[in-house]
């Protein structure tokens, strides 16, 4: 019957729940306790649990601490747990005990029943795989909850965040070449400036995202350091001689990166800084990519009464009143999404700070608007990069129009005619409402001089070494280097399966 029961039980007593459930008595005891919000850890933490037991029972049946069978059938079960088949049971909220105990025993208990079942016995039977005793052997919520983060950040950083930027790097350098020689005026304080080229204004923009996808690696490296083994607070208590080494060997091989053991567990159970340090990183990422957004909303507003250089494409009408509008919706969504993001990383600080003496006990609201960062920041610079930046186009005829009637072009009279002359030129041409090559006619310069000084394509002109832009645009980084051990007899054929796409990120 669909609303059959069973009774689990653990240390406070006995409990009914559904009898088709894989958790068991904690979870129970959580998804009462904590009806808080309706949120779940995303699956790529879901997943990284997942790595986690699998390699604390490969490392015990290589030590030689676990039975070879039940060591199996707990990697069995945990390779379902990493692809996902058994999502719809790791059901505690994000708003939960500290540290991530719940999460730590939702992960336990599933495992260990669909463990069971590998091993032809029932659906919770814990004679056979026992939660604690058996799936959590040798590991500790205080060390694996922080390792499972870093796995799940560092993954989804290597395999979706950066392919998703060196996309949209490629894309803005893509546009600044063709770009290239579109001459346009440049602002300063939101004033006329000098003039510029359309493409070197892009260029700009895919240069930036370079050098934020070098700092963001270069941040993220500090992921792969985790204390796995240090258990309850560092010493490594209930775990066999050689665990901690040999259990991190695994993790590395499993996913394809180079994690190694902690220096000291002891401040890695204390201090999730890497994660801290990581999320400030995404933070300016962010930044950056508003600051784009904001500078094509600005470029394409218009069309008639704005700026209108550039014309973005358009993917849906953009008013519910005023027929034919159309609104730079995906430059607006980027901006939420930045918004977000620094609120997510405002989270992941405090709560950084919030240790105290051996442990860390936010690390479930950590990993929550962490990963969550990640997550909305691949998908909304895919989606900006394939319906706005690869399909936006420029007016070539309003632009180079901007760039001749600035009159900060007047400062290219300075080496033809001095300071002071150039200023009389610049209140003269005010004045009577007219250009600055007729204004500097009027009061005597020699047209031929103007003609010359005030060419805005020459003037727009720059260092050739400011032209390479793109040459190496989306070229890869170091991310998902393959461990050495990946290809190792005793690992044959345990490969990377793909990260599940995971539809609360959308």
């Amino acid at each position: 019957m669909m609303n059959s029961t069973r009774i689990v039980r653990d240390s406070l007593g006995e409990l009914q729940i559904p009898a088709n459930a894989y958790f068991g008595a904690q979870t129970a005891r959580a998804v009462d306790n904590f009806p808080i919000s309706g949120l779940r850890l995303p699956h790529a933490f879901i997943r990284a649990q997942g790595i986690v037991k699998w390699a604390a029972a490969k490392a015990h049946e290589q030590l030689g601490v676990m039975d070879p069978r039940k060591a199996q059938a707990i990697c069995a079960a945990a390779e379902e747990v990493i692809a996902g088949k058994l999502n719809e049971w790791f059901v505690v909220d994000i708003y939960q005990a500290g540290a991530g105990t719940s999460q730590n025993m939702n992960a336990n208990e599933v495992i260990a029943s669909r463990a069971a079942e590998w091993l032809g016995g029932a659906l919770g039977d814990t004679t056979l795989v026992h939660p604690n005793d058996d799936v959590n052997m040798s590991q500790s919520t205080n060390d694996t909850i922080h390792v499972a983060m870093n796995i799940a950040g560092m993954e989804l950083l290597a395999h979706q965040l950066d392919p998703a930027l060196a996309r949209l790097e490629q894309a803005l350098s893509a546009k600044g070449a063709e770009f290239r020689n579109v001459v346009k005026a440049g602002r300063t304080h939101l004033q006329d400036a000098v003039p510029m080229r359309l493409g070197d204004e892009f260029s700009a923009y895919a240069e930036n995202i370079r050098r934020h996808r070098k700092w963001l690696e270069a941040a993220a490296s500090n992921l792969l350091s985790i204390g796995f083994g240090g258990n309850a607070v560092g010493t490594g208590i209930n775990t066999p001689p050689g665990f901690s080494q040999t259990a991190v060997e695994f993790v590395a091989a499993y996913t394809g990166l180079a994690f190694r053991p902690a220096d000291n567990p002891f401040t890695f159970n204390q201090n999730p800084d890497e994660v801290v340090w990581v999320s400030g990183t995404l933070r300016n990422l962010a930044l950056a990519l508003q600051r784009i957004a904001n500078d094509l909303r600005l470029l394409s507003s218009g069309p008639r009464t704005g700026l209108a250089e550039i014309e973005l494409p358009a993917v849906q009408p953009g008013s519910s009143i005023m027929p034919g509008k159309v609104n730079p919706v995906m430059a607006e969504m980027l901006n939420m999404v930045a918004y977000q993001v620094i609120g997510c990383d405002t989270t992941v600080a405090q709560a950084g700070g919030g240790g105290q003496l051996e442990l860390n006990v936010m690390m479930p609201i950590m990993a929550a608007n962490f990963l969550h960062e990640i997550q909305i920041l691949t998908n909304a610079v895919n989606v900006f990069t394939d319906k706005c930046v690869n399909g936006i186009r420029a007016d070539e005829q309003r632009c180079k129009a901007y760039a001749e009637h600035t009159l900060s072009l007047a400062t290219a009279l300075n080496t033809e005619v001095g300071y002071d002359t150039a200023s009389k030129v610049v209140k003269h041409a005010l004045a009577q409402n007219i250009g600055l090559k007729e204004a500097g006619i009027q009061l005597g310069i020699p047209p031929e001089a103007l003609e010359h000084a005030l060419d805005v394509f020459r003037l727009s002109e720059t260092v050739p070494r400011f032209r390479n832009g793109g040459a190496n645009a989306g070229a890869g980084h170091g991310y998902g280097v393959p461990h050495p051990q990946r290809n190792s007899a005793s690992l044959q054929g345990q490969g990377l399966p793909p990260l599940p796409h995971d539809e609360r990120a959308d």
